[in-house]
């Protein structure tokens, strides 16, 4: 019976995201992704629920409008890899002006490591070699997220 809820949760949620996903490509126009808390709204229902840390991107034209939503790497419960080079790719692929990186905390606590820090730091001159400007690095928790420009960590 538990098994059957939790699918039946997972595929409700799945169909909503399905529902968000078109809205956004249809409202794409006039829906920009300009502060912390439209960008995390959207990250909360991708990554909030994921048993593994998940790193993803949003890739954003100059208007800061989404271009893509991409995961680029997928870790365990407490860790996952950030490579540089796989982001500009991503970035250059889809031609876009700017990046908000995220990742999922599956512990639920959001408070970003040093790790985390690092890489953020990495990236965002990494990306600044090829004008692409990192706007934000979230971390997204169960019910919580901190953005890491905020915090002034980028």
């Amino acid at each position: 019976m538990n098994y059957c809820r939790n699918h039946l949760d997972e595929q409700i949620v799945e169909l909503a995201l399905g529902v968000l996903e078109r809205r956004l490509r249809r409202l794409r126009p006039t829906t920009p992704f300009e502060t912390p808390e439209a960008a995390a709204t959207y990250l909360q229902l991708k990554l909030a629920d994921r048993e593994r840390e998940i790193v993803a991107v949003l890739l954003l034209n100059n208007k800061h409008r989404l271009i893509e939503y991409r995961e680029l790497f997928h870790g365990t419960v407490d860790g996952s890899s950030l490579y540089p080079r796989e982001v500009v790719k991503a970035a250059l692929a889809a031609n876009a002006a700017g990046v908000i990186l995220a990742h999922n905390h599956p512990s639920g606590d959001p408070e970003p490591s040093q790790a985390d820090k690092d890489a953020t730091d990495r990236l965002k001159r990494a990306l600044a070699l090829i004008d692409v400007r990192l706007l934000d690095h979230l971390v997204i928790g169960h019910e919580c997220w901190i953005s890491m420009s905020r915090n002034g960590y980028l």
